[in-house]
């Protein structure tokens, strides 16, 4: 079991950057495959990023390669998300997500265990 605690989310106006951190507690979050994922209102949630155990496979949803970069620190128990060049389609709820390590993407939300309460991303001018 492992509990995840998302923060890092605020406003900011478009072209600026935010990182998010998701802290994980519990057992074995070395042993975890990870995910981001987010959430506008009166939309369904989608797939962000992607992260196998290690860090040696990663995968982004198409409208954040080149802007978002996912990450982790075992050895902290965090996952990060870092976010470049922000527009105010990335607005969004955003959460992190576990699931029993695969070493190939995992991209649907179903295929995930545990997750995280959410953190609001906004951005606006």
């Amino acid at each position: 079991q492992v509990q995840l605690v998302e923060s890092g989310g605020g406003l900011v106006q478009p072209g600026d950057s935010l990182r998010l951190s998701c802290a994980a507690s519990g057992r074995s979050f070395g042993t975890y495959a990870m995910g981001w994922f987010r959430q506008a209102p009166g939309k369904e949630r989608e797939f962000v990023a992607f992260i196998t155990w290690n860090g040696g496979r990663t995968a982004y949803e198409d409208s954040v390669k080149g802007r978002f970069t996912i990450s982790r620190d075992n050895a902290k128990n965090t996952l990060y998300l870092d976010m470049n060049s922000l527009k105010p389609e990335d607005t969004a709820a955003y959460y992190c997500a576990a699931r029993p390590n695969y070493g190939l993407p995992v991209t649907g939300a179903g295929a995930y265990d545990h997750w995280g309460q959410g953190t609001q991303v906004t951005v606006s001018s």
